[in-house]
């Protein structure tokens, strides 16, 4: 079953600086997951479900502008998942839009938290490892246009990739 999700991909030079730093505090997923802000997680979309899906996207990005980002510091949802992640500080009412917009099309996906928008770098580690990671980009921070969104496909081997990218703002005036 193809299993797709949709995100604001963090672009370089930050995207490598995140994914690396994930690498040293030692999440296996690092080199499988493309730092993200994610606005549908892994989701099955079936086959004859795909093409009315694509068209929901590109008509939802088509209605959103362009937007700022800037990544601020580190939070956590621990205790309650053991996940640490870098802020979303400006551009979360936008990604809040989006991500409403996109569930509320032909691919259904109930959420187990409430939305909150944020870049995971480290997940399912020790406590140290987490507290390394919280600590070790608490300073981080970094601010890009978010001109596009990308739909996601985890591969067999465990590695998301890029299927598609839908800009924003491109609706007709």
């Amino acid at each position: 079953m193809p299993v797709h999700g949709v995100a604001v991909t963090v672009p370089e030079p930050w995207g490598t600086q995140l994914q690396d730093a994930r690498e040293q505090f030692g999440d296996p997923m690092a080199s499988a997951i493309p730092p993200h802000v994610t606005l549908l997680p892994p989701t099955v979309v079936e086959d004859e479900v795909l093409p009315g899906f694509l068209e929901h996207l590109a008509s939802v990005t088509a209605r959103v502008e362009p937007f700022d980002m800037v990544l601020s510091g580190t939070g956590t949802f621990r205790p309650v998942s053991p996940v640490v992640f870098v802020q979303v500080s400006h551009g979360i009412a936008v990604c809040e839009e989006l991500e409403a917009a996109v569930r509320s099309g032909p691919v259904e996906r109930h959420l187990e938290f409430p939305y909150h928008p944020h870049v995971t770098v480290a997940h399912h580690l020790d406590e140290p490892s987490l507290d390394g990671a919280f600590e070790g980009l608490a300073d981080f921070r970094c601010a890009f246009r978010v001109e596009a969104v990308e739909l996601y496909l985890h591969d067999d081997d465990g590695v998301w990739r890029v299927q598609r990218s839908f800009p924003l703002g491109s609706a007709p005036a």
